[in-house]
């Protein structure tokens, strides 16, 4: 429970809402348009479920809590107010230096920062708008990476390292350059940069229902750690 603790903290750190603040028992957070993990509250002690939720729609933000290991009673109180599990997360980790033993091709992956044009176009088209790349722009020690394949551009992600873990976000492969390998050298560049930047271990988040996603990080020897879901305000 310990290590998955501080993979809780690394999340926040690694991907950073833009406003932390703490009210009724949880830490609720402003994620600026960045989505869920950026804006889900957090239970810390002696949650207030009523004032939290109060807070959170007198701020114009539908209501949203992420339910971590152990938080059973407040995952059930919610569910009894109607509010609906979504986006079961896998968390993953394993050792740097099992990634680094393979040499990296040349001129395959590239860390960048900032981000080029074009890695924000591949992100775009993913799903990764503006506002998750202020996102990154908030994290301290940080890395995007650009891949090549074919002698084109392939994919991207974004990596950033804190307490001496080097988490991986925003994996994105184009279409046409996918069930290549291409996801597999760009994790590979991460755990490159984080070794040369003073992280031992890389982490990497993942929606229990990607299938592909899944078994590419167990093929990589990543190991779970834990998980999380959100539990989300009914509609009307």
């Amino acid at each position: 429970m310990n290590d998955l603790a501080r993979l809780y903290r690394v999340i926040e750190a690694t991907w950073p809402p833009a406003r932390v603040w703490r009210e009724a028992g949880f830490d609720l957070r402003d994620g600026d348009g960045g989505g869920k993990r950026v804006s889900a509250a957090t239970a810390v002690d002696a949650p207030d479920i009523d004032a939290a939720e109060t807070a959170m729609l007198e701020r114009g933000q539908r209501p949203l809590f992420m339910i971590r290991a152990g938080e059973d009673a407040l995952d059930s109180a919610l569910a009894e107010r109607g509010y609906a599990r979504i986006d079961e997360v896998i968390l993953y980790a394993r050792d740097c230096a099992g990634l680094t033993e393979k040499p990296m091709p040349p001129v395959t992956c590239f860390t960048i920062w900032e981000p080029l044009a074009i890695m924000q176009e591949i992100w775009a088209q993913g799903g990764v708008g503006r506002a998750r790349l202020r996102v990154m722009g908030r994290a301290a020690v940080k890395t995007a990476i650009l891949a090549r394949w074919n002698e084109k551009p392939a994919g991207v992600a974004f990596a950033a390292i804190a307490e001496g873990i080097c988490m991986v976000h925003a994996v994105e492969v184009l279409a046409h350059q996918r069930r290549q390998g291409v996801a597999d050298w760009i994790m590979r560049a991460a755990a490159f940069w984080a070794r040369d930047h003073g992280a031992e271990r890389l982490a990497v988040l993942c929606v229990a229902d990607n299938k592909a996603a899944n078994a590419l990080y167990t093929k990589l020897g990543f190991a779970e750690v834990g998980r999380y879901h959100y539990r989300q305000y009914p509609d009307e």
